[in-house]
């Protein structure tokens, strides 16, 4: 398989750069920005091509403004942000295609930074087979392309692979996407074992193939939160209101089937948290699950019991992936199994990596995440990864250097 190019295999100096990065990042109701871990990790990339001599152009989008123009999405909180960080301004564009954002970019000077109004704004970033324009425009504003948003790499945007078609030999991932890559790659490649995965979250249908995926790589796979209540059903456990999915019982009963082919160890809790409403709780007590869960309680985190299981297997480990809270995390009383889990994972010794919003919270939450080797930046990203070992967006930089030829009919030129 051919490798994609990184950023610092491409000559930079006094080139525009169009550099894709994630800067969707959460918002107040007064648009303050409540979380700036994203843009911070697209400052290694950003600050390396100004110290190369060439000029920034950065593509992000925010938010779901479903192809409109909509004020509460708009980058510009970013823009400031990342000025105050990099220490340098930033240039916020009315758009991010059209005759003034082409002016800008033309005017751009190397050591410079344009900030491209949100991308989807314009319904040709979703779909870019609906106004295949759209991605032409925005490859004519750069020289080179750059993509560094690992969190948006399985979608199949107009900016993150149909733009890498337009920069045949000029394609190339950022230190973020590389980083990423490397550490996902050699945990499902050639990670040092005992391997072992974590996952969590509410639902099984997200995440069926990233365990059939998983049951071929690891050495114990330990589940936790909503999904556990299905794979506790599928063997005839009651579970009384607890989430679940009936259409996916027949495929918690095949996973099952498929760890004990395998000879690969699948733990679920052996205790959990039930209450009779997560949002309103009247009580909380823990229970065994062998017992079952009574009708009208719910389950909503994992117990002590499994806590110590989890963590006892987790002592050993020599790589540990975790992606999804093991309880009802955004709430306080219901965040003991997450928070303990992020704990023993800390406190490993092993190789680990860390992916999904909530997991990733309560390591920042518990001042933590300095201790974990790899803090994935996307969640369905990384899932994806792990089921197909590679994404759309890697796909298109792969193919954009497969070729010194320009797309049939869509010679472009860039601003100089």
């Amino acid at each position: 398989m051919k490798p994609i190019l990184s950023i610092n295999q491409i000559p930079l100096k006094g080139k525009k750069v169009l550099l894709r990065v994630d800067f969707n990042v959460p918002l107040d109701q007064e648009g303050t920005i409540t979380d700036d871990s994203r843009i911070k990790a697209s400052l290694p990339s950003i600050q390396y091509i100004l110290d190369q001599g060439g000029s920034v152009i950065l593509m992000s989008h925010l938010g779901r403004p479903k192809g409109k123009a909509s004020p509460e999405y708009s980058l510009d909180p970013c823009a400031k942000r990342l000025a105050t960080l990099i220490g340098k301004p930033v240039c916020m564009a009315p758009d991010c295609i059209g005759p003034a954002v082409e002016e800008l970019a033309r005017s751009l000077k190397p050591g410079e930074i344009l900030l491209l109004e949100n991308l989807r704004f314009h319904e040709g970033e979703e779909h870019p087979e609906k106004d295949p324009a759209f991605v032409k425009k925005l490859a004519a504003l750069g020289e080179i392309y750059i993509n560094d948003a690992f969190g948006t790499a399985h979608r199949a945007h107009a900016s993150t692979t149909e733009i890498a078609r337009y920069f045949p030999g000029k394609a190339a991932a950022g230190f973020l996407l590389t980083k990423e890559v490397r550490f996902l790659g050699e945990a499902l490649l050639n990670p040092k074992r005992p391997f072992y995965a974590i996952v969590g979250g509410a639902k099984i249908s997200t995440k069926i193939g990233v365990l059939e995926s998983l049951l071929k790589k690891v050495d114990a796979l330990l589940i936790g939160g909503g999904m556990a209540y299905t794979f506790f059903k599928a063997q005839g456990i009651p579970i009384g209101q607890s989430i679940h999915e009936d259409e996916f019982l027949s495929k918690a009963q095949a996973i099952l089937a498929l760890a004990k082919k395998q000879n690969i160890r699948l733990v679920l809790p052996v205790d959990v948290v039930v209450t009779d409403s997560a949002a309103k709780p009247s009580y909380a007590k823990t229970i065994s699950i062998s017992a079952g869960i009574p009708d009208g309680s719910e389950g909503v985190d994992i117990g002590p019991k499994t806590i110590e299981a989890f963590t006892s297997i987790l002592n050993n480990a020599a790589t540990i992936l975790w992606n999804g809270p093991l309880g009802v995390f955004e709430v306080e009383a219901f965040a003991q199994g997450t928070d303990a889990i992020a704990q023993a994972v800390a406190n490993s010794h092993a190789t680990t990596i860390v992916g999904g919003g909530d997991s990733v919270a309560a390591l920042q939450k518990s001042h933590l995440s300095a201790h974990i080797t790899h803090l994935s930046t996307g969640g369905g990203a990384s899932l994806e990864y792990i089921e197909y070992g590679t994404l759309p967006g890697i796909e298109a930089l792969r193919q954009a250097n497969s070729s010194s030829i320009p797309v049939e009919g869509d010679e472009i030129k860039a601003p100089v």
